[in-house]
Order: C-alpha cells, then sequence, then structure tokens
C-alpha cells in the first residue's frame, strides 16, 4: 500500500496515483490464525505477547547449547527481551513445531540469526517492527521460496525489491541511504521496476539485506527529526510520522501476503503499534472519499474500531477538517468494525461491499465510506 495523502489536514492535499487498487488476494493459509484474512476483511483478535514457553532442558531441543547468559526458549531459540523480535520469533518456532522433515533445523537456524528490529521507540517503532516480522519471514524462507509468486504476479524477492523501491522514495526524501540506483521517478510502479530489474540476477539474499539496510537507515534518520516535519516524496508534504505509518502498513499487508502463500504464521503486531496506524488510517478517510469524487461537505460519521489497538474517532468528511478522538460531535453515521479488518481495508485486502461493520444513521454515506476506503492503495 502506498500512500501519497495529507491525512493531518495538510491542504496540500493527496498525490494521485496512477495505480488502481490492489485486488484481494486468495484466502490466507489456516497455519496463520492470527492474522487478518486477506480474502475478506474480518480478522481475529486474537494474538500472544509472551515469550516461547522455556524449554524444559538445559540442553536445547535440537541438542544446542544456549549462549552464555542467554536463556533459551521453545525448541532452543534464544529468549529475547524486546517484544517484537519474541513474536518474530514465535512465528517461527510455531511453524517449525509442524515442519516437516529438515525444516525444522532450517527454521531454527533462521530463528537464531533473526535480527532484532532497527528501532523499538519512537515514531519509527511500528515501521521497524513490521521490518522485522518480514525479515524473520524471509530467514526462514527456502531457496523455491524466492520464486514463489506472492501478489501482483511478483515472485518473493521482486516483493522485496518493490518495498524497497517504495521505503526507497522516503529515504531519498529525508537523507537516508537509498538502496539500489539512484531515484529517477517519484512514481512507485516507476521506481519499483528500477528496483526489479536491479534486483534480477541478484542473490535473494543480497535483495533481503539492501531492503534491511534502507529500513534502518530510515529508521536511525526519523528518529532524530521532529515527527511533525513535512517530507515530500513525490513532490506532496505531509508529516513525516505519518509517511512512516504508511510504510508500516504496507509492510504489514505485504507481510501477511508472504505468510499466506508460505504457509507460515504471522504474530499480530502488538497493540501499542495498532492504534497508529489505526489513527492513520481514520485520518486518511476524507482523503479517500475526495479522491473517489465523493463530496463529503459538512458531514462526519463516528468511526469505532474494536480489538487490539482500537480506539474511537470523530471523522469530518471535509478534508480541512481533521479526524479527531471520538468527542461526541453530531455525526451523520456510525461504523463499528475490526480494527485490522478496517486498515487492510484501506490497504486494499477484501471487498467493501462485503466489509462487516456494524451500521448506524445514513447507510448510503456508510457504503460511500466504505467503497472509498481502498482508493489510496497501490501494489
Amino acid at each position: 500500500m502506498d500512500h501519497h495523502s495529507g491525512p493531518s489536514g495538510d491542504p496540500s492535499g493527496p498525490a494521485t496515483s496512477s495505480t488502481s487498487p490492489t485486488s484481494p488476494t486468495s484466502p490466507a493459509s489456516s497455519a496463520r490464525p492470527t492474522s487478518p484474512s486477506t480474502s475478506s476483511t474480518s480478522a481475529t483478535s486474537s494474538t500472544r505477547h509472551g515469550p516461547p514457553a522455556p524449554a524444559s532442558h538445559a540442553e536445547a531441543a535440537d541438542g544446542h547449547e544456549p549462549a552464555p547468559g542467554g536463556e533459551l526458549g521453545a525448541y532452543g531459540v534464544p529468549v529475547a527481551s524486546d517484544p517484537v523480535t519474541r513474536l518474530s520469533l514465535d512465528a517461527l518456532v510455531e511453524a517449525a513445531a509442524d515442519a516437516p522433515g529438515g525444516a525444522l533445523s532450517r527454521l531454527m537456524t533462521a530463528a537464531r540469526s533473526a535480527r532484532r528490529p532497527a528501532a523499538t521507540t519512537g515514531v519509527a517503532a511500528p515501521y521497524a517492527a513490521r521490518v522485522a516480522a518480514m525479515d524473520a519471514l524471509l530467514a526462514s524462507a527456502a531457496p523455491a521460496d524466492w520464486s514463489a509468486r506472492i501478489v501482483e504476479g511478483w515472485t518473493l524477492q521482486q516483493l522485496i525489491a518493490h518495498l524497497a523501491a517504495t521505503d526507497g522514495l522516503v529515504a531519498d526524501a529525508i537523507g537516508a541511504p537509498v538502496a539500489g540506483p539512484a531515484v529517477a521517478s517519484p512514481e512507485v510502479l516507476a521506481r519499483t521496476a528500477d528496483m526489479i530489474a536491479f534486483a534480477a540476477g541478484q542473490a535473494p539474499e543480497r535483495t533481503r539485506a539492501d531492503w534491511r539496510l534502507q529500513a534502518e537507515a530510515i529508521c536511525a534518520h526519523a528518529a532524530s527529526m521532529d515527527p511533525a516535519t513535512v517530507i515530500a516524496p513525490g513532490g506532496i508534504g505531509f508529516p513525516v510520522s505519518d509517511h512512516l505509518l504508511a510504510r508500516m502498513l504496507e509492510t504489514w499487508i505485504h507481510t501477511d501476503d508472504t505468510a499466506a502463500v508460505l504457509g507460515r504464521p504471522l504474530p499480530l503486531p502488538l497493540d501499542g503499534h495498532i492504534h497508529p496506524t489505526a489513527d492513520f488510517c481514520a485520518r486518511l478517510v476524507p482523503w479517500t472519499m475526495l479522491l473517489s469524487g465523493m463530496q463529503g461537505g459538512d458531514r462526519a460519521i463516528r468511526l469505532t474500531l474494536t480489538g487490539p489497538g482500537g480506539g474511537a474517532w470523530h471523522v469530518p468528511l471535509d478534508v480541512a477538517r481533521p479526524a479527531v478522538p471520538d468527542d461526541g460531535s453530531p455525526v451523520q453515521a456510525a461504523i463499528t468494525c475490526e480494527a485490522m479488518a478496517f486498515c487492510f481495508l484501506l490497504g486494499g485486502r477484501g471487498a467493501p461491499a462485503e466489509f462487516p461493520a456494524q451500521v448506524e444513521g445514513d447507510a448510503g454515506l456508510v457504503r460511500d465510506v466504505l467503497h472509498a476506503a481502498p482508493a489510496l492503495s497501490g501494489p
């Protein structure tokens, strides 16, 4: 999902993309019970925030000794104190538990080599966490997995090149090192084509490393910036904090796409990372209406998002009036739905006509809001 908009009420407005909304993908694998389904916008609210269960023996289940001073969790995976790394390792542990043949050894090697997220505090934290989750999936990929078609006809390696391309536009805007060739075009698909061409013939691990190092550079640079600093990838300015949330959302969605195809479990983001992303999506609603040619006028909706990371917002449908936490102000309609499902709807996953929501008030207005929701999504 590639957002080029001004959700904070920036009168500069959104930059329209020439790409159409991403179509819903095939049903998610049953191996991912904690992740939103990409075939519909419903999502479960279950998640696991605890560390892997401790090993019952001093020696790991696969015969590896713990590192000096380290603690081993299930199947001998080191227990990480960082919750994001812990969730990523949990995903690999769950996959390994049912893995056939030699996959257990390969997955455990990958788990031990999984890197910590580049940043776990500040405005970059949600994005850094999803980068860590995707990196954990990539660490477990078999050679054949890199040629699997994930989404948009892209192989896994090409999908990572696409993420590096869209991330690279933000990196270029904040002065961070950019992966691949110099940015020749600010348009997402053009930059993606350049990055896919650059990655052609490379070992997949090189593409992974280029993407990951660029993400780390973005996080490091953003950590020293005022979150309200306006940057303008593609020529349209809005706060760097919102650009990072857009990057979190697209990385989350494509990690989910990848987990579905590869049959890996995927832990949910932390609640504290889902909430700012949900807030970002709530603030995008008037922009999606505008881009879809629908006039919000002086109307407003109440958006109540349930489950992990949820909340309630008063959302004016005029882009000049930003959404705020619900204060009881009058609205013409109210929508209650699951927070992660709503984020994925704006990310182009699911059919608006079938979106599960409780509705009050003007049903026609709600229909317009939901049908417009994916307007800013891209590949």
